[in-house]
């Protein structure tokens, strides 16, 4: 079981994703969604990586960036249409209240 955003690989993204044979051009693409929605969600709450880790439900909140980002093949999250749940888990962490 994932705890920490930093332990999501390719595979587990792929096995969330319930996609079977990928092709390289596929777990690049998988690589590169991952990164952008850690970053998505460093940006969102203003934590850094090691605060990152102390929170075992952002790995859900990456999960369902990359879910939404590989739907719709794209490199951006819509914040006009964000998962209330993802908003949600990101507002309770969240630490640049400006």
């Amino acid at each position: 079981m994932i705890t920490k955003v930093s332990e999501i690989t390719v595979d587990s993204l792929k096995n969330y994703l319930r996609l079977s044979d990928i092709s390289d051009e596929d777990k690049k693409y998988l690589e590169t969604i991952k990164k952008v929605a850690i970053d998505y969600i460093k940006n969102n709450t203003g934590l850094d990586d090691k605060n990152l880790e102390q929170y075992d439900d952002l790995v859900i909140v990456a999960y369902v960036l990359c879910q939404d980002m590989y739907d719709t093949r794209s490199y951006y999250v819509d914040n006009n249409n964000v998962n209330k749940v993802v908003q949600s888990i990101l507002d309770m962490h969240s630490r640049n209240l400006l």
